[in-house]
């Protein structure tokens, strides 16, 4: 196998100790790995040591990670070292403690896959936008289905104004023709996650890129076009022409794990308008000047939008708090400082 067809790079090889093969993780299921490397598919597992020195749970081996490996037989191999990420797709898991789940690394592009069905959701697709911009990955916006949709122009036009900077394409699977508007973001070297809720059509437009029924697919149900879950584990899949797709389950539960910087990149329209206020501290409630407030009124921002908003920024900053105490402290106090202030405004003559 040509590694360097999935991304490999000079820098890669010379960062791994002499004894060690550069591998890259296709399947991750607990702490049992399989592995694509020059000699071909491996079984792995990792050491002794790399479980001792990971940090977290996080930090072990993940779909589209770089590993050094040292190979045992022509089947197995024993994963010494996880190489630096590039980017990391990761959500927080489920449940009170505050971990982080990783979806996939070292992705250049992820395909935010929404059916145009009955599951199609604006909301949660600020969500994965918010995530992605996290990652550190570029996004593309995917609609999936498009030969299921009555106005697709309509639904075109409305995930562009939630979408920022990232391109939206409409496609279905039925031919390969309708799926040429997504053919432009794939190259050799290139790694493309898709991900999306179950039922929106992953599985079926891996299997169309790839030319054969690679994964199974089923049926959504009729009532609200939700899908099973086929795909029950995460998979690197080289393409032919070069570059691979990660295929992932899908993920109807999608905790915030992104600080609020991720969340206005997201929501870029509204970053920029909260610059744009006659105060730095606005709260962008009742003040005077206030852009954002101003927006609403004249109907240029959306009142769906704004509080969607504030709701992804509130996760973001709770993660943030619970990453960093210290910052917590401080944002309480400098919110104690702003309502003080507030309120001695308001208790002044002039608003008397």
């Amino acid at each position: 196998m040509n590694l360097e067809r999935l991304g490999a790079t000079s820098e890669l090889r010379a960062s791994l100790a002499p004894d060690l093969s550069l591998a890259r993780v296709t399947v991750s299921n607990r702490d049992r790995y399989r592995l694509i490397a020059d000699s071909g598919d491996l079984d792995a597992e990792p050491s002794g040591a790399l479980w001792y020195e990971a940090a977290t749970r996080a930090a072990m081996p993940v779909v589209g990670d770089w590993v050094g490996a040292r190979i045992v037989n022509r089947e197995q191999a024993i994963v010494e070292a996880v190489l630096p990420r590039r980017t990391l797709f990761a959500r927080r898991a489920a449940g009170r403690r505050e971990d982080q789940q990783p979806i996939a690394a070292n992705v250049d592009l992820v395909f935010l896959v929404c059916g145009l069905d009955g599951d199609f959701n604006l909301r949660r697709l600020e969500r994965y936008l918010t995530l992605a911009a996290e990652s550190g990955a570029d996004a593309v916006v995917v609609l999936n289905k498009s030969d299921l949709c009555a106005d697709v122009a309509a639904r075109l036009v409305e995930t562009a104004e939630v979408a920022g900077a990232a391109p939206v394409v409409a496609v279905n699977t039925r031919s390969l023709e309708g799926l040429a508007p997504l053919l432009r973001f794939l190259a050799d070297g290139r790694t493309v996650a898709l991900l999306g809720s179950s039922g929106v059509g992953k599985s079926s437009l891996v299997n169309c890129l790839l030319g054969e029924e690679r994964l199974r697919i089923a049926e959504v149900r009729e009532s609200d076009s939700r899908g099973r879950h086929t795909t029950t584990h995460r998979e690197l899949i080289p393409l032919p022409a070069g570059g691979a797709l990660i295929d992932t389950p899908g993920m109807r539960e999608l905790q915030l794990w992104a600080g609020e910087d991720a969340v206005d990149r997201a929501f870029d329209q509204i970053a920029t308008l909260a610059s744009e206020c006659r105060y730095r501290d606005c709260m962008h409630s009742s003040e005077k000047g206030c852009a954002v407030q101003n927006a609403l009124a004249d109907g240029s921002l959306a009142e769906d939008r704004w509080e969607s908003y504030r709701k992804l920024r509130g996760e973001a900053q709770r993660h943030e708090a619970l990453a960093d105490p210290l910052l917590a402290l401080e944002r309480k106090r400098k919110w104690k400082q702003l309502h003080k202030a507030a309120r001695d405004i308001y208790k002044s003559p002039k608003h008397r």
